[in-house]
């Protein structure tokens, strides 16, 4: 990545921006600046708004965006150092205290069935966070119980019989999985590597965005580009998950990576397009303005793939 303006204009931005620049773009391990992040910026103010009993928001699944488990996600997503004691501490609580009768992590108190979605966000910044496996065992279980025929997932598939899996939820599931794997864990890991050969494939086949029977554009939300995509599927975060698991390019993603280019700003910048509506701790970036995380995440995208120099001219 060799276009110094751009560059600078990123590592302007929070600390957690910073490091990931210099991480995914500079190809620099800056530890130093990774440290920062739990006294500086975005992830202090995450962590100060944890209350004494270890949870944030009012418990663990409310409200939406402040609860305990899309914080716990946005820190994962902030590269926070994951030794992080309060924070194990407060998964842990979630792990004894939020399992449902399948094993699943289930935060509702009327429903027995568990939400496959949800328990692929909980593996993830849970397996990021260095979460003791004996107690992940239940929700790897869980999670593979609910593999359907076609693939992939659909958190519908235990409460209504759904036939076709959902990108929202695969995709969910999948960045469980990766961050299991990345973090040393065995349990079912076989059984789990083939799931997710099946699930990147079932993705694949729609053309991240299009419909594998018709070749319509599924939902015209997938092309717009939020931050945080809190359990939304969005091609964007597709694309990033595919170059963060180290996938190989495959020419059914040149549709999404030309949607990407489309949208790009003169300067190299990519906007927030949206925010999914609800209260959150604090605005990390205003919607309809160039935002660091999505042209972070862009051009790492773009770097993985070898595809920097369509930003040439």
């Amino acid at each position: 990545m060799n276009n110094q303006k751009i560059i600078n204009w990123l590592l302007a931005g929070d600390v957690s921006i910073q490091y990931q620049v210099h991480r995914d773009l500079l190809s620099t391990e800056r530890n130093d600046i990774r440290s920062k992040i739990t006294t500086e910026g975005w992830g202090a103010k995450f962590l100060s708004n944890r209350r004494p009993d270890g949870h944030w928001g009012l418990k663990f699944y409310q409200p939406k965006w402040t609860s305990s488990h899309y914080t716990l996600l946005d820190l994962r997503n902030l590269g926070i150092d994951p030794f992080q004691p309060l924070i194990l501490e407060s998964i842990d609580k979630i792990a004894t205290e939020e399992k449902g009768p399948d094993g699943g992590i289930n935060p509702s108190g009327t429903i027995n069935d568990s939400d496959v979605c949800l328990n692929g966000m909980f593996l993830n910044y849970a397996s990021y966070f260095k979460t003791e496996e004996e107690k992940l065992k239940s929700v790897i279980d869980f999670i593979l119980s609910q593999k359907m025929v076609d693939g992939g997932f659909n958190c519908r598939l235990n409460r209504s019989g759904a036939k076709h899996s959902s990108l929202h939820s695969t995709l969910s599931v999948l960045e469980g999985i990766t961050e299991y794997e990345f973090n040393g864990y065995t349990y079912r890991l076989k059984e789990l590597k083939k799931v997710e050969q099946s699930s990147k494939e079932f993705i694949l086949i729609h053309q991240l965005f299009l419909s594998d029977r018709t070749g319509n554009i599924i939902n015209k939300d997938f092309l717009r580009l939020p931050y945080p995509s809190r359990w939304r599927y969005d091609i964007l975060k597709a694309l990033d998950y595919f170059q963060y698991s180290s996938t190989k390019w495959d020419d059914r993603m040149k549709p999404a990576i030309e949607v990407l280019l489309k949208k790009r700003n003169k300067d190299l910048t990519w906007n927030l397009q949206a925010k999914h509506p609800g209260q959150v701790h604090f605005e990390m970036e205003k919607a309809g303005r160039p935002g660091r995380w999505n042209t972070l995440r862009v051009l790492r995208v773009l770097k993985h793939f070898g595809l920097l120099h369509h930003l040439q001219g």
